[in-house]
């Protein structure tokens, strides 16, 4: 399906249908769909043989030993790889059911867009705290509960960027688009599926890859995981390196992360690269850009009948499915709700929702009253101001730096094909490989870790202000491009005129995550350890750190709370003020 010009846009829009012919035979199938046919059987057996290691035996009250025998690298990526995909499948159901419930329901939105703040502002190690001993419990006996706290952790580290994204795409949904769902009376199920899918099928690509490269940036922590000063090791690139740095061993930690250039680069290759350029057939444009992105895999896959048999298997199923999406209603409710109506229920719902927070709240406060006092938030607070000028720091540079890269990297699919692998390797890299590097570097220098935790910040949120600047320049229309050409309209004008508004949703989106991802990112960032070597910074991420080590619960609570005090704030003043500019003024 795509937003092209078409003579009949309702049927295209309602249905897309299959190539027709009569059903190939399996003896008419080519060498390319053998070639394909090998290949996902080979993957089958790849997830089969690696995912027999999640379900042994294991003793939590044991430490478990990674063995950091080079060898052993090729399982352990396969691992991690694994891990890696089934947090991104979660991510996905998440971010379509999240994002879905804060854009349709005004009163859900003002509870579920500052609950996913608070969330993204979360740190991977909060979370852990909980879900190790939730899922050991769940599963005991079983490394299947250490599996899926790791999964969960990644899953925390992927998913509300995506979510934003997606919202962002909801919510600017293009008005020409909206009236015709409505004239023609689609389902929910359809206009989903069919129109807002679609509209936000560039963002989310392009987020899901930014997502999946803060999932590797974590790796390290929710694959070697410290709790209660009980450690928790599952065998894993992350865990790997995470061993090697605590033993010291450059050259094992330089096996890491040729272990990782690669398999950044392979799922590049294989998998994002493919997307990327599949997802260009949804440019809502008018007319046929003159260079569009390609990809060797997605030729190959072209070539293939498996995919048109596939659809041709699947076509019952998908009718069903949309029979079945009727139960959902029809794409008609009313512009215009009786404001009585609407009062009284925005009444109820506030009580409602309101009692449930309070409650909290209070539950919370007396606990920590009877464990510590209510003085426990002074440090917290007052460390917060140190992290909060580094995230404002690197925000205000990451803008200068990479929105004009980006918009350069949009407009140029020949520059998007060189530019994407690089970039994905770059956002993908752990600050964690880095601490030999860095320790040695701020030795030498005499760099106060207070400045050089920015620097190992930036690695893990300036990447998403860059990303989504790149898809936000990919979702601007090609003619609408060329009527700026044929104009001769250049520099600054063009800017305010064309570039400016047509990134703006999506480089607000960038800004919301990437600052929330600082954040996160402290935690590993003001901390720097290699072998006997330990350098702390001044700021909440260090003082997060410490206390997840040590099970200190109170400071834990109290530490997370009050990041998510600043990342909400920041969000509310500034963040979300201009996430409504994007809805009104500046959508296409």
């Amino acid at each position: 399906m795509s937003f092209r010009t078409d003579t009949r846009p309702a049927e295209a829009l309602a249905r897309t249908p299959v190539a027709a012919g009569p059903p190939r035979r399996l003896s008419q199938l080519t060498w390319v769909d053998a070639a394909v046919a090998a290949a996902v059987l080979v993957l089958l057996y790849v997830v089969l043989r690696v995912g027999q290691g999640t379900t042994v035996a294991f003793n939590s009250r044991q430490n478990v030993h990674i063995d950091t025998d080079p060898s052993q690298l090729p399982y352990d990526a396969a691992r991690s790889l694994l891990r890696m995909f089934a947090a991104l499948a979660l991510s996905i159901a998440f971010t379509f059911g999240y994002a879905y419930a804060a854009a349709k329901s005004r009163r859900l939105e003002r509870i579920l867009i500052p609950a996913l703040d608070i969330l993204q502002s979360v740190p991977v190690l909060g979370f852990l705290t909980v879900a190790v001993s939730g899922f050991i419990a769940l599963f005991p006996g079983s490394m299947l509960g250490l599996e899926c706290a790791s999964i969960f952790a990644i899953f925390t580290s992927q998913a509300w960027n995506m979510t934003f994204g997606f919202y962002s795409s909801l919510t600017s949904l293009p008005r020409e688009l909206d009236e015709l769902s409505r004239s023609f009376r689609f389902t929910r199920w359809m206009r989903f599926w069919k129109v807002e899918l679609p509209a936000g099928m560039i963002g989310l690509v392009w987020n899901g890859m930014m997502s999946f490269g803060g999932g590797w940036f974590f790796l390290v922590a929710s694959e070697a995981i410290s709790v209660n000063n009980q450690q928790y090791s599952l065998p894993g690139v992350g865990s790997y390196a995470g061993a090697a740095i605590a033993d010291g061993d450059l050259g094992k930690v330089g096996w890491a992360i040729l272990a990782m250039a690669v398999m950044v680069i392979g799922v590049n290759f294989l998998f994002w690269r493919p997307l990327t350029a599949w997802a260009e057939k949804f440019k809502n444009e008018q007319s046929e850009a003159n260079e569009v992105q390609r990809s060797v895999v997605l030729d190959f896959l072209r070539r293939s009948h498996w995919p048109r048999l596939l659809g041709r298997a699947l076509g019952p199923l998908g009718r069903q499915l949309n029979r079945a999406g009727r139960v959902f209603g029809t794409d008609d409710r009313p512009l215009a709700v009786d404001p009585v109506r609407r009062r009284a229920g925005d009444v109820c719902f506030a009580v409602g929702a309101g009692g449930l927070i309070l409650w909290g709240l209070t539950d919370l406060g007396h606990y920590l009253y009877d464990r510590t006092g209510l003085g426990v938030f002074g440090e917290p607070l007052l460390l917060g101001l140190a992290t909060f000028a580094r995230v404002v720091l690197l925000v205000a540079v990451a803008t200068v730096i990479w929105v004009p890269i980006g918009v350069k990297i949009g407009f140029s699919p020949r520059l998007t094909r060189i530019a994407q692998p690089v970039v994905q390797v770059l956002a993908s890299f752990p600050a964690n490989f880095l601490f030999p590097l860095a320790v040695w570097f701020f030795l030498r220098t005499g760099l106060s870790i207070n400045l050089g935790g920015t620097l190992l910040m930036a690695l893990g949120a300036q990447w998403y202000i860059l990303f989504n600047t790149i898809a936000g320049a990919m979702a601007i229309p090609t003619d609408l491009r060329e009527a700026m050409d044929d104009l001769g309209v250049r520099g600054l004008q063009r800017w305010r005129r064309l570039i400016i508004p047509g990134i703006f949703p999506s480089y607000v989106t960038g800004g919301i995550t990437a600052s929330g991802g600082a954040w996160n990112a402290s935690i590993v960032s003001e901390v720097v350890v290699f072998g006997g070597t330990t350098l702390t910074a001044t700021g909440l991420g260090a003082y997060i750190a410490r206390a997840t080590e040590s099970g200190d619960h109170p400071q834990l609570i109290a530490g997370v709370a009050v990041m998510s005090l600043y990342v909400v704030g920041l969000n509310r003043l500034v963040w979300r003020r201009l996430y409504r500019l994007a809805e009104t003024r500046y959508s296409l």
